[in-house]
């Protein structure tokens, strides 16, 4: 469907974007992110206790769980949920990471034999997990298919599912050649009230500086206000180190937003991997 030059692209743009934010990420209060001893123009080691001991270049666990998605593929012409779910779990057995509730939750459901796996989590970061699974859709229909398919697997809620088919149709747009703000309003319509709110005022607010408009919407995990900020930041940045700075500043769950901005900013055709900070890339362009 897509050149795999370009599919391979996205999926390191989106690990880079989550190495960059592990600094500051879950770090939330105002006063803590000022003085915070971070180079914001480069890759630190984590700040918080949630990743502690993690060095700068390595993941959190979001993108820990997108580097096995793409090695779970490596062998694939299609996507199985039941097969990825096997791997997944043998790779959580022996992850030595932050294990978060959503993981928690879909462990005790695999145990118990619950189908589909995942839990109910309402957290925005399974959505910035999907660009692998180009690799296996032949056709955008596949893929939207995989990425339902792929999102119950961890966070089988109503909000995660419909989430991932607005980002995932939003991403086949701009790969496709759309304007990124033109191809997100032109999908509006196709989602129900909630959704259309959210990115009216994600829309709204892309004149807005970003640390307030971030913290206004909220910087917490959850869909809500994270969908909204994953918009504002689509709609005010053209550079994208500018947009990841920004969006890390303003602390919280900086990565979940930054995975999923970061592959829909570079999904636009003419955008490559010089955007990125070679000193940002490190080993990662061995990895893919």
């Amino acid at each position: 469907m897509f050149e795999k030059k370009k599919i391979k692209e996205l999926i390191l743009v989106s690990l880079v974007a989550d190495a960059y934010c592990l600094g500051a990420h879950w770090v939330y209060d105002e006063k803590q992110l000022e003085n915070l001893d971070i180079n914001w123009d480069e890759l630190n080691d984590a700040k918080s206790l949630w990743h502690k001991g993690k060095k700068a270049g390595e993941f959190t666990h979001y993108g820990d769980q997108t580097l096995w998605l793409y090695q779970f593929l490596q062998d694939k012409e299609s996507f199985d949920a039941k097969e990825y779910i096997k791997y997944w779990k043998s790779q959580i057995e022996i992850y030595n990471g932050y294990i978060d509730s959503a993981t928690r939750k879909t462990l005790e459901n695999i145990e118990k034999g619950i189908l589909p796996t995942g839990s109910d989590s309402t957290d925005l970061s399974i959505v910035g997990r999907i660009a692998p699974l180009l690799l296996v859709s032949k056709t955008k229909e596949e893929f939207f298919k995989n990425v339902v398919e792929f999102v119950k697997c961890t966070h089988n809620s109503t909000a995660a599912i419909e989430t991932s088919k607005y980002f995932a149709k939003l991403l086949i747009e701009v790969l496709n050649g759309k304007d990124i703000e033109a191809a997100i309003i032109s999908l509006k319509d196709e989602f129900d009230a909630k959704i259309q709110s959210y990115i009216t005022s994600a829309i709204a607010s892309k004149t807005e500086n970003t640390f307030d408009a971030i913290r206004e919407f909220g910087p917490a995990c959850g869909i809500e206000g994270g969908f909204q900020s994953v918009i504002h930041l689509l709609c005010k940045y053209d550079n994208l180190k500018e947009m990841l700075i920004n969006n890390a500043k303003a602390g919280g769950d900086s990565s979940a937003r930054a995975m999923i901005a970061s592959i829909i900013f570079m999904a636009k055709p003419n955008r490559t991997l010089a955007l990125i900070p070679q000193s940002w890339l490190g080993i990662k362009a061995t990895i893919i």
